[in-house]
């Protein structure tokens, strides 16, 4: 594939996980608005491969450095530079070969590389919320500096950003995050505490990776989303509010200050919102499937169930005490979510942790980018060492 005059050229950071392989069925949809120029993946060799055999970057970053040479040979008959590490990764996300980064490596690893990106002034389409979460104050602040447009791509960001459209002298009153309540809306500690593994992976709408899936289930996922969404559109803790819609059709919806609301809606398909992201300020034409008003649905809205779900209400604390405490709850919630996808821990004792995590590690109420980088790793720590073996 040619970088031919005009194309946006992409790269994808973390392109074999489910944001990544979606976006490049974008890119493969749209090949003539489209260019890959990087891809980066931490351990899938073999489909890191196959990706750079078909779509031919510029670079390929493998995180694993014991799968370097692997990756190296197989595309040595293509003129493809290959780098490997954590350090490749952020010096490459630093070059001038890219006009557009995609943000889709999972959790916490993906902060450096996209500071990096924005520091050098490139359009980020951001689907790692984690980055917002730990360090949102001086993520916003580099990108204000640097001119570096970020992009959202989780589907509820994209409808408040998609919503904001052409709303710029407007006073938001409230943003309403939708949650679909994941595969345990309305079940009880009872229930949960003998959830498994494979039943929490299943979710009913949306299809998204181990971790994100494990997040839904926990409620998490919409702890984190409430955080990122007072950085990305500079709202108050008291402005960001979450209800229940299980049919996953309005993505997210705005209150004004005159009382009127607008949504977004769609099925729910990760491309759209990734789409639209790699293509603003354009809204390109898509042949992903159409929700149809003509076949009766009904859409219903509640109040999540915070006694059940308690991490809600651990984010939602996190919200407003700001500091290194959304860091520390997210390190936690990461190894959390690792230790039950291999049945270390229950389902239930995920939260638990979290909540010892945060309550034990001290508070930084103004914390720069290092202490950030330490408040994670001492979380993270401390998080394990509760674990039993």
């Amino acid at each position: 594939m040619s970088n031919g005059i005009g194309k946006k050229r992409i790269a994808v950071f973390g392109s074999t996980g489910s944001i990544g392989r979606q976006a490049l069925e974008v890119i493969d949809a749209n090949p003539s608005i489209f260019s890959v120029e990087v891809l980066t993946a931490q351990s899938s060799d073999d489909l890191l491969i196959r990706q750079a055999l078909h779509f031919k970057p510029n670079i390929v970053v493998i995180g694993d450095e014991k799968k370097y040479g692997v990756v190296r040979d197989a595309l040595r008959a293509e003129p493809i530079k290959v780098f490997a590490g954590e350090t490749a990764l952020e010096e490459v996300a630093a070059m001038d070969v890219y006009d557009m980064m995609l943000a889709a490596i999972v959790g916490f690893a993906g902060l450096r590389p996209t500071l990096r990106a924005i520091e050098n002034g490139k359009a980020v389409a951001l689907a790692n919320k984690e980055t917002l979460v730990v360090a949102g104050d001086i993520v916003m602040q580099k990108a204000l500096e640097h001119k570096a447009p970020i992009i959202p791509v989780d589907s509820e960001h994209s409808a408040i950003f998609q919503c904001l459209v052409g709303e710029t002298r407007s006073r938001i009153e409230k943003i309403i995050l939708t949650a679909s309540g994941g595969p345990f809306l309305g079940k009880k500690p009872n229930f949960l505490v003998n959830v498994k593994r494979d039943h929490a992976l299943q979710h009913p709408n949306w299809n998204m990776g181990a971790k994100i899936t494990i997040d839904s289930a926990t409620l998490m996922n919409k702890g984190l989303e409430m955080i990122e969404a007072k950085w990305l559109f500079g709202l108050q803790p008291d402005q960001v509010q979450v209800v229940i819609h299980p049919q996953s059709i309005i993505h997210s919806m705005i209150m004004f200050e005159d009382g009127s609301i607008k949504s977004q809606m769609g099925l729910p398909d990760m491309k759209l919102p990734i789409q639209y992201a790699m293509g603003f300020p354009r809204r390109l034409p898509s042949a992903f499937p159409r929700y149809d008003f003509r076949k009766p649905n009904t859409l219903t809205f509640e109040e999540p169930d915070v006694k059940t779900f308690r991490n809600l209400t651990l984010a939602t604390e996190a919200l407003h005490k700001g500091g290194n405490l959304p860091c520390v709850l997210n390190a936690a919630n990461e190894i959390a979510v690792f230790a039950f996808l291999r049945n270390r821990i229950g389902f239930l004792d995920m939260t638990d942790l979290v909540e010892r995590t945060m309550q034990e590690l001290p508070f930084i109420e103004r914390p720069t980018i290092s202490e950030y980088f330490e408040s994670d790793g001492e979380a993270r720590d401390f998080a394990a060492s509760l674990i039993k073996l």
